[in-house]
């Protein structure tokens, strides 16, 4: 339903429709609607289709959560979200809302979301005609002596009608009488209010009584009234007045004085008789006391003044009442009465803070001022007077600047990280009997002052990283606690090396400034870092920025990431089958060779085995899995053949494991003549490097000139055969110059033990020569050679008969001679070989 200023709403709809438009694109706009309904409709009346009022799409309403927002409004309407319609939710009283305002409006917020959109909603309720004129009294006693003179006015009550403009009273109307007529005034607010006037004289003992009857209109439609009946008592003269005993009565009463406490009594005299003598005792209705008249009351007949409520001395001190005095015959005396009212310690004192300076840094000086406080007793007198003091243990006090104002001031040194906020509780105590008292706790916070640093859990930290990790990757977390706080205790990290190495640490750590994680810059490898040692750096944000330090040692753990080393037999031969000579007579457990290797890696990742592979039968030969020792594993029969091609397998002991590889060749013969047919056949099918004619050349060469040394080493024991056989075993025994004792000391930690030391080998190719060189320099474990003085059981039986023959040389020499013989024979059919 919309109201008669409907061409103004449809002004407003087109802005609602503008403004919904508009918020396509701010997504958030707020529009205006109007409607106008009279009052008392019916539940579930329709006011209006509100969302195509405001250009929603009503199928949307339940998606866009539809709602109105108001605490007031909710309860008198709803929207229904399945056809947009705005309804009555419950009774609507216009006069229970908005009373005599001229113009009335209910407001709530439509609330549309996705976009969101908020429509403000006025309401105007109009007035109807649904309340009648009604009197405040519905019986009206008034008094006229009889002898009143023509035209005297008795203004008559005002009959209210809570409804406005035309719904209100328009006019009054008096019953027909013979002596009163009616007559209507206005007052300064335009309102309007009835007069009897006497028309004719009054004569007592014809009518003492007239009853008249005032009936009050609207000007509604339909039309409503209200009376009320106007009785008229004609009074006999009466001439004489009324008299106090006293113009004005004081008095004093506590201010602690009961209900229905006597309070003093009025009395009144008239010298008239009968009941022109008859007092009726009253207070007058004047403004000025209106309020002060519910307070007491007066006895009608006897004039006793009683308290009706409770007095307060702090509300009013004083009361002044006017009390009438009236006769029967309806003359009034008046009187004053002034109530004094005396003070009671009934009010505590209050105590107001109008000045706190919170927080305050914790290294004010002793003597700040903390608050400035305010003491108020509403009691007079040394009801009023209060002392206060702080009852808590804290460091302050207070200093009086006034009589109602104190001081809050520090008394020693604060401590944030002590104490971060105090609860200081004041006491004010007035000196009334018995003394009132009011506690106040003020809470004053401390704020920080960095004058602290940060602390690591203790100066050295231990980190454990596995090499090859992910570059990074955080690694560790190292945490420096500050108990400042905010700025004070944000902490900062920084990093330096404490190692004398050339690389800056920087290449292989970072850390994080805020956290204190530290991140691998780079992959660690465990050979060539095993430890980082830095010192940790942390710095709050204070000003000024207060610091520590802590040590954080980084231990890389080894992986096993290196895979075994060969030294021996050297793998890197240009592609040539390592050649070892068994002797055909050797005996069973006879150390033949020894593979050496060594691993990079440390721990378990370093355990070396050593394993044969590739065997496709049984070999004679048996090697030890912890030492790499190959022995004989049982005794060589004729018909074994001469040469054994074994593959040495070396892993070691990590996960997983890793492994290299190494081939040896082992002929069995008592001499090279021997083995020399097959083994030519074999040469010539096997080995044919690339550059074979190079080395046979270097190969001849060097064969020729050991030749011709072998010769002189012949004759010069020819001449030398009557010396001991102890030199000759000496001579002997050091045809190869021993390893330097020094040297063998330089590796005893290495994979085998002492006293293995491999320092002469005899190839039997061009590529190996017969002494290996040694240099200091090199880092190879020497200690895990094999000695050549037990590399077979020719060298043993040797050894033997030197003690007992001295023709032993003879057969050395022999042997040494026969050797360089059978390796020019080789060279030769590889020579040959290669032509062909």
């Amino acid at each position: 339903m919309r109201n008669q200023d409907s061409q103004k709403c449809k002004g407003i709809k087109w802005q609602v429709i503008f403004s919904f438009l508009f918020s396509c694109l701010c997504h958030s706009v707020s529009g205006q609607l109007r409607y106008s309904i009279l009052e008392e409709m019916r539940k579930d009346s329709v006011i209006g289709n509100i969302a195509n009022d405001l250009g929603l799409d009503i199928k949307q309403l339940s998606l866009r959560r539809f709602r109105i927002v108001s605490r007031v409004s909710e309860k008198y309407f709803y929207v229904n979200l399945g056809n947009g319609n705005l309804y009555v939710k419950d009774r609507i009283d216009r006069e229970t809302l908005c009373g005599r305002e001229p113009t009335c409006f209910l407001t709530f917020d439509a609330v549309v979301e996705n976009p969101l959109n908020v429509y403000t909603i006025h309401i105007e309720i109009q007035d109807i005609n649904d309340n009648a004129p009604k009197f405040f009294h519905n019986n009206v006693a008034l008094e006229i002596i009889e002898t009143s003179s023509l035209g005297t006015h008795l203004i008559l009550q005002n009959a209210d009608d809570p409804d406005i403009g035309i719904n209100s009273v328009q006019t009054y109307k008096l019953s027909d009488n013979q002596h009163f007529i009616l007559s209507e005034n206005t007052r300064s607010d335009g309102s309007k209010y009835p007069e009897l006037v006497l028309e004719k004289p009054l004569d007592r003992e014809t009518q003492n009584i007239h009853e008249l009857i005032l009936t009050a209109l609207d000007g509604g439609n339909p039309m409503k009234s209200g009376t009320t009946v106007i009785q008229i008592a004609i009074a006999d003269v009466n001439d004489n007045f009324p008299i106090f005993a006293q113009d004005v009565y004081k008095v004093s009463i506590s201010e602690n004085a009961p209900i229905n406490f006597t309070v003093l009594h009025v009395k009144a005299t008239d010298q008239d008789e009968g009941s022109n003598a008859l007092i009726t005792y009253s207070f007058a209705k004047i403004s000025e006391n209106a309020h002060y008249n519910s307070m007491f009351h007066i006895h009608p007949t006897n004039g006793e003044i009683t308290t009706n409520e409770n007095v307060d001395f702090e509300a009013a001190r004083m009361y002044e009442l006017s009390v009438e005095a009236k006769d029967s015959g309806g003359l009034v005396a008046h009187s004053k009465v002034l109530i004094e009212i005396t003070d009671e310690n009934d009010n505590s004192p209050e105590i107001y803070v109008t000045s706190l300076s919170t927080p305050i840094p914790e290294d004010s000086a002793s003597g700040t001022v903390i608050a400035l406080i305010e003491v108020h007793d509403q009691d007079s007198g040394a009801n009023g007077e209060v002392d206060c003091q702080i009852i808590d243990k804290a460091p302050f006090q207070l200093i009086s600047s006034s009589n109602r104002y104190y001081r809050i001031v520090t008394t020693s040194a604060l401590d944030r990280e002590k104490e971060s906020s105090y609860n200081i509780s004041i006491l004010a105590t007035d000196r009334g009997s018995p003394p009132l008292s009011t506690k106040k706790t003020i809470r004053l916070e401390i704020s920080d002052v960095n004058d602290n640093p940060p602390v690591f859990m203790k100066s050295t930290f231990l980190a454990y990283v596995q090499e090859n990790n992910l570059p990074g990757a955080s690694i560790y977390s190292i945490q420096a606690s500050d108990i400042d706080i905010g700025i004070n205790a944000k902490v900062i990290y920084s990093i330096s090396s404490l190692n004398t190495e050339d690389s800056p640490v920087s290449s292989f750590l970072s850390i994080n400034i805020e956290t204190g994680v530290l991140y691998a810059q780079r992959s660690f490898d465990y050979e060539q870092h095993k430890e980082f040692v830095i010192q940790v750096a942390a710095k709050d944000c204070g000003s000024p920025s207060m610091s520590s330090n802590a040590t954080l040692v980084v231990h890389i753990m080894d992986q096993n990431d290196n895979a075994p080393k060969i030294l021996y037999p050297s793998p890197d031969n240009g592609g040539l089958a390592f050649f070892e000579l068994v002797p055909l007579s050797s005996e069973q457990g006879s150390l033949i060779s020894k593979v050496v290797a060594v691993d990079a890696d440390s721990g378990h990742n370093a355990w070396l085995s050593y394993h044969f592979t590739h065997v496709s039968e049984p070999l004679p030969f048996s090697i030890s899995q912890q030492t790499g020792e190959i022995r004989i594993s049982r005794v060589f029969q004729e018909k074994d053949i001469l040469r054994h091609k074994v593959v040495v397998l070396v892993k070691d002991n990590g996960f997983p494991s890793l492994s290299a590889t190494v081939t040896l060749s082992f002929i069995v013969a008592d001499n090279f003549q021997q083995a020399s047919p097959k083994l030519n056949n074999q040469l010539t099918d096997e080995d044919s490097p690339s550059n074979l004619q190079m080395y046979l050349v270097i190969a001849l060469a060097l064969i020729t000139f050991l030749f011709i040394l072998s010769v002189m080493l012949v004759i010069i024991s020819k001449c030398k055969e009557t010396k001991s056989s102890t030199a000759l075993g000496s001579l002997s025994t050091n045809l190869y110059s021993p390893v330097d004792p020094r040297i063998l000391s330089q590796y005893s930690n290495g994979t085998l033990p002492l006293p293995y030391a491999y320092n002469v080998c005899v190839a039997l190719d061009s590529t190996e020569s017969d002494f290996t060189f040694l240099k200091p320099s090199q880092k190879v474990p020497v200690d895990n050679l094999i000695d050549a003085d037990d590399s077979g059981l020719a060298n043993e039986s040797l050894k033997d008969n030197l003690d007992t023959n001295n023709q032993v040389s003879y057969s050395k020499t022999y042997n040494s001679i026969e050797i360089i013989i059978f390796k020019m024979t080789i060279l030769y059919k590889m020579y040959q070989g290669c032509h062909l």
